[in-house]
Formats: C-alpha cells, structure tokens, sequence
C-alpha cells in the first residue's frame, strides 16, 4: 500500500531535512549537498521560488535511490499539497493543521504531517487522518512534553521541528517521537554557499541517528 511504504521510508530516514533557499538552484544544491550526507528525508518547503518545479526535478533525479523519500513542506492549503503531489511529493508538511489538505491527501493516499501544538489540535488532526504529527516549533516545548502527549494519545506519531539539534536529538527520540525534522543549523552553511559544510553536518545527524538506532 503507497501511503504505509512512504510512512515507512519517512521513519527509517529518520531525519527529514527542511529545505529552504533563496531560489531554485540553491534549493537543488542545498538538497544535493544533504543527499550526499546520507540523508535520506527531504521536506522542500513551499517558501522556494517555482517549489512544484524543485520537488519534480528531485524526484526525476533520485528515482533510482529506494530510500530517498522526497516531500513538500509550507503546505498552507489544499490547492498547494494537490500541486506537490502531482509533482511528485511523497509526503505533505503543513506548519498548522488544515481540514480540506488532510482530506485531498487521504484521496491521494499520501501521509499528511500537519503542525500542532496542543493536545485539542492533535486529537482534531488524528480524526482527519493525519499519519505523523509535526510537533512545532518543538522549540517552545523539547523532548519532556512527548510523555505528556502520549499519554492520554499512545497512538500519537510525533515529529517534532524546530530545535532539534545534534546535542538534544538523543533525547527526543528516547521520549518516543518516530522522526524529527532538522533546518536551521543544517543548512545555515549555505547563507556562505559553503555546501560541502552541509554534508559534513548532514553527516553527524546521521551517524547520531545510527547510534541512537542501533542502541535501542
């Protein structure tokens, strides 16, 4: 079934890397340069100039690699996930939850991860199908409201974003989130076009995954 062997992918990739840039080519380098680090989860954000053109290209250009699973964050609407899916999106990533984009991604069968901050958020998301919850920013929690949630909603999937780093990423996954989602100081390399630096970081992210992996 599609949708549960993307789910699958986006867990064992572990680290979803939220791609930004200031156009298209920096996204492209930005994206080749974490690929190259064995990161294998991408989430290219809509905040890309020509984003639906972005995500075709890299899926065309990693079709033969089983484990890259490519998907489209910013997803504000329904008119923008049906855009990313038909370029070739595996996964939609919304910073809020949005009723009409949980339903067209149902129709489509692609995982939804919506943003949510609050457990009445959560729950509302869960009802409309949303797969993998997008804890965010998870900043203005960390790991120890993971419990919290899980709590009255054992069958929360969480992906926190936004403050996860290399130092606190043990501890989120320890709290039983199933992936995170990683921006700011992965790709702050590329303000300097320094890409190779991106590689070097996409690296350690997933060394530490691989650590965190093979001890559980």
């Amino acid at each position: 079934m599609k949708r549960v062997d993307l789910l699958k992918k986006v867990e064992e990739a572990g680290v979803i890397a939220v791609v930004r840039g200031k156009d298209k080519e920096e996204a492209i380098k930005a994206v080749d340069a974490i690929i190259a680090g064995g990161m294998k989860g991408i989430e290219l954000t809509f905040t890309v100039p020509q984003a639906d053109v972005v995500i075709k290209e890299l899926v065309a250009k990693y079709a033969n690699d089983p484990e890259v699973v490519i998907g489209a964050g910013t997803v504000l609407d329904a008119v923008t996930a049906r855009i990313a899916i038909i370029a070739g999106a595996d996964f939609i990533v919304s910073p809020t939850f949005d009723q009409e984009t949980a339903e067209l991604c149902n129709l489509y069968q692609i995982p939804y991860m919506p943003g949510c901050m609050t457990i009445t958020e959560m729950k509302t998301a869960l009802k409309a199908g949303a797969d993998i919850i997008k804890l965010f920013p998870g900043s203005a929690y960390g790991p120890s409201i993971v419990k919290a949630f899980k709590a009255p909603l054992p069958q929360l999937s969480i992906m926190p974003t936004g403050g996860v780093s290399l130092d606190n990423m043990s501890d989120w996954f320890k709290a039983g989130v199933v992936t995170v989602g990683v921006g700011g100081n992965l790709l702050a390399p590329v303000e300097t076009g320094d890409f190779n630096k991106v590689t070097e970081v996409a690296k350690e992210y997933m060394a530490k995954f691989n650590e965190i992996k093979g001890a559980k």
